[in-house]
């Protein structure tokens, strides 16, 4: 068993401790992720010195191939996905650390020769005994996985030395799925070294939320129902499905967007100051907004949440069509590929505060940020003419172009009194002289060096899943809500008539 060792959320007042040599396992490693994802987070780690240097990556897979094949089509998709240009002679050294290992999942012998490569890998590299499994499979290859690695002995470490786990989303489809897959993991390892990987916790504006709410006393003296208007939290995009059909038909914008990644980012703009930062400290005040989430049920759903679907229109000036003509998707698909719902945190600190959450395909431009609206200037000396300021927003931009923005009012140079609204800007991009990691790289690193606080656990995953399990109910009832916008718009009328009945209009990206 292994206990997380630091926090990231420390950096610049604590040094990090480095990861530990390991075997990375990586199951499904002919797969998308690996090609995209994984191997080039891997490398540019590599190209800064941060990994382990006895680090070992075994691709565990049914297709046919030698390690050679491997390394050779890893080359090419890292030098197309690679924040960094490809250095030929570091490529060279980091690639001297991949094996292939060809066999099915269901296969015990694959296990067994498994064993012997990574017991190879402790005596020739030094890896130490430590073992970090990757499930980048579709989840209905888990249970399959999961049982042959713990009826091989594999699941378990020597003693001195770690097994841990890392599981990519979905996690389930609803709160029942979840909790058996939950159930199913925690058989075979224990929720310390089990890492459900949400790699929107991974980017840096992600993290940096809590470092600017604690770490800044101008914001978070502000951070309440005194002061804050409304809270918006966006993730959009211009691109389709682009070939997902078959899963996101399934799922939807609710389940693939709102249940993780935009649940997880309002939970950590709305959570209390944590008593530590340990992984366990912070994840205990996530779970404890995501209770306080007003549970929408019934009619509610229909009140405060609006669903839609694309159809053709025009992205960037070239004609795109609708959802239902995607190949793959039925004609009569009732799958919302719009969400907008507003929620409300019933505790102390956010009562009376709506705060509003909204995921889309094929919008006008891409992005993700929370803003943070805060409440007008009383209407006096300023504001007293009734035309109103602009109020304050703090944008904390996602992607793309990570960064943190203020609106605020300005008098105009000149000799009249004209106010108008400005903007503090930090890009991340830019104010460090560093380039932004990938947000692969920063959960590799701390799942190597044993630190969860950026994986989901096991009740915040549920607790999510509670909450969307009663819109989906309510979804089942009808389906005569759906909504339709042209792509190539900002949404559907009934989303602005959601955010106007609370006197709020959706921001532009």
């Amino acid at each position: 068993m292994s206990s997380p060792i630091i926090n990231p959320l420390r950096e610049g007042i604590a040094n990090r401790i480095s990861p530990e040599p390991c075997t990375l396992v990586i199951f499904g490693a002919t797969g998308d992720l690996t090609h995209r994802k994984l191997i080039p987070a891997l490398y540019n780690l590599a190209a800064e010195g941060a990994l382990p240097p006895a680090l070992t990556i075994i691709g565990f897979a049914r297709r046919e191939k030698t390690s050679e094949q491997f390394r050779k089509e890893l080359e090419e998709s890292t030098r197309k996905f690679s924040r960094t240009p490809l250095n030929e002679e570091l490529w060279a050294q980091f690639a001297s650390s991949i094996i292939y290992h060809q066999s099915p999942f269901d296969q015990a012998e694959g296990y067994t020769t498994l064993a012997k490569q990574m017991d190879e890998a402790d005596r020739s590299r030094g890896t130490a005994g430590n073992r970090l499994y990757y499930l980048a499979v579709a989840p209905d290859q888990f249970p399959v996985i999961l049982s042959h690695l713990r009826e091989s002995g594999l699941s378990t470490a020597n003693p001195g030395s770690w097994a841990r786990v890392i599981v990519e989303k979905p996690f389930g489809k609803d709160l029942k799925s979840a909790q058996l897959l939950n159930t199913l993991v925690s058989e075979v390892f224990p929720e310390c070294d089990t890492y459900r990987i949400d790699h929107y916790l991974g980017k840096e504006t992600a993290q940096n939320i809590m470092v600017m709410r604690f770490a800044n006393s101008i914001f978070e003296s502000l951070w309440d129902s005194n002061h804050i208007s409304h809270v918006q939290i966006t993730a959009v995009e211009p691109l389709g499905v682009e070939g997902r059909a078959g899963y996101y038909d399934t799922s939807g914008a609710m389940r693939d967007m709102i249940q993780n990644h935009l649940l997880q980012l309002l939970t950590l703009t709305a959570m209390e100051p944590p008593t530590s930062l340990s992984a366990d400290a912070i994840r205990d005040e996530k779970v404890k907004v995501l209770r306080s989430l007003r549970p929408l049920r019934g009619d509610d759903v229909f009140k405060h949440v609006v669903r839609a679907q694309y159809t053709a229109g025009l992205i960037n000036g070239q004609p795109v069509p609708g959802y239902r003509e995607a190949e793959g998707v039925p004609k009569d698909s009732t799958t919302e590929t719009f969400v907008a719902l507003q929620v409300n945190i019933d505790n102390w600190r956010w009562a009376g505060v709506p705060f509003f959450i909204r995921t889309a395909k094929r919008m006008p431009k891409g992005g993700t940020e929370i803003a943070i609206t805060f409440k007008s200037v009383p209407p006096v000396l300023f504001n007293r003419s009734g035309e109103g300021l602009d109020e304050n927003v703090l944008v904390i931009r996602i992607q793309p172009d990570e960064g943190i923005s203020l609106r605020m009012s300005a008098k105009m140079p000149g000799s009249s009194l004209r106010i108008e609204p400005v903007k503090m800007d930090f890009h991340y991009g830019t104010s460090f002289g560093k380039a932004t990691p990938e947000a692969y790289e920063r959960l590799l690193l701390d799942a190597m060096s044993g630190d969860a606080t950026l994986f989901a656990r096991r009740d915040e995953v549920e607790e999510a899943w509670a909450f969307v399990d009663g819109i989906e109910e309510a979804w089942k009832t009808r389906s005569d809500d759906l909504a339709f916008h042209t792509a190539g718009s900002w949404g559907p009328a009934e989303a602005a008539d959601l955010a106007a009945r609370h006197g709020v209009t959706w921001r532009r990206m």
